[in-house]
């Protein structure tokens, strides 16, 4: 792991080099641009920039016209109003037509820290994977969020696209192939495959080496595409393990965890899961580092979920 650097400063700085490369890319913010990097955009190409004011279900609707008229608009907004303040416009405007928009969304999970449970956009994958029509990515760090604002302009249909707001490490190298819909196997294992997504897969990686240390190998499953699911990867992890522990920053219901067990289910393959995420529960305002120890979103959970079914499994 190298160079720490947050998922939103990467998508601000993607967002310019796309809009070099292609005059139809148009950005929308709802008037929080410096929190989202787009005013690195709007300084650039400010014809091709609107900033559509508090006002996120508009936005959305705006987009959906934008896209319409031939451009490929990315929207811009904090993860838990882009979800939820504009989701029947998400739902109604761009995924029941199955028009091209990028909902770019910043701020995402409990790590958003000081701002609280209002700001901490904790369901929106789990509501994001429930729409048709929706693909939703998660990217792990910052080289792999510019690769997934290239895709996601190229890319036919709605695109959820969730990043974070604190420094992450980079997990993933700059010429890594990265594919929608395509999981990235970062590490080999035998034991039990450790299943993550966006800032849990650094997690998971710390895992794997904590759990080498008790002759466990793991393996670790980035899966950036949350939907569609890379089924053949999850059932071949599935298969070549003695288990699965997922590793999401979100609800547990109707998340990663979820959609790896209906990806099992669906293929009739049997084998211990385990899932770490938010419980049902909203979390509290604090910094980034004490909320994921405190709702269990660490490597050190992960080692003790690992740990727990290996030990339920040779009883």
């Amino acid at each position: 792991m190298a160079e720490l650097k947050s998922t939103r400063d990467a998508y601000g700085e993607a967002l310019v080099e796309l809009g070099r490369m292609d005059p139809r890319i148009v950005v929308l913010d709802a008037d929080v641009s410096k929190a989202t990097k787009t005013d690195r955009f709007a300084k650039e190409f400010p014809q091709r920039f609107i900033n559509c004011g508090c006002a996120e279900a508009n936005m959305m609707a705006v987009a959906a016209g934008i896209s319409l008229s031939g451009f490929i608009p990315f929207a811009s907004a904090m993860a838990v109003f882009a979800s939820l303040r504009a989701l029947d416009q998400i739902r109604n405007t761009i995924c029941y037509p199955g028009i091209t928009v990028v909902v770019a969304a910043t701020h995402g999970g409990i790590t958003v820290g000081e701002d609280g449970p209002s700001h901490q956009a904790i369901e929106d994958i789990a509501v994001m994977r429930s729409l048709p029509n929706m693909t939703v990515i998660v990217p792990a760090d910052a080289p792999q969020t510019r690769k997934a604002v290239l895709a996601a302009a190229m890319h036919h249909g709605p695109v959820y696209l969730r990043m974070g707001r604190p420094p992450v490490p980079s997990v993933t190298g700059a010429d890594d192939d990265f594919q929608i819909g395509t999981a990235q196997v970062l590490r080999r294992g035998s034991h039990v495959a450790i299943v993550a997504c966006g800032v849990m897969v650094a997690e998971a990686l710390r895992a794997a080496d904590a759990l080498e240390k008790e002759s466990v190998s793991a393996m670790v499953l980035n899966v950036h595409t949350v939907k569609p699911m890379d089924e053949l990867a999850v059932v071949r992890a599935a298969q070549t393990t003695r288990g699965i522990v997922t590793a999401e920053e979100g609800v547990l219901m109707g998340g990663l965890g979820s959609a790896v067990v209906e990806v099992l289910s669906r293929h009739g393959v049997r084998t211990p899961v385990r899932m770490i995420g938010v419980r049902d529960e909203f979390a509290e305002s604090g910094s980034p580092e004490a909320l994921r120890e405190k709702y269990g979103l660490t490597s050190e959970d992960i080692v003790r979920e690992v740990l727990a079914m290996q030990q339920s499994e040779s009883r």
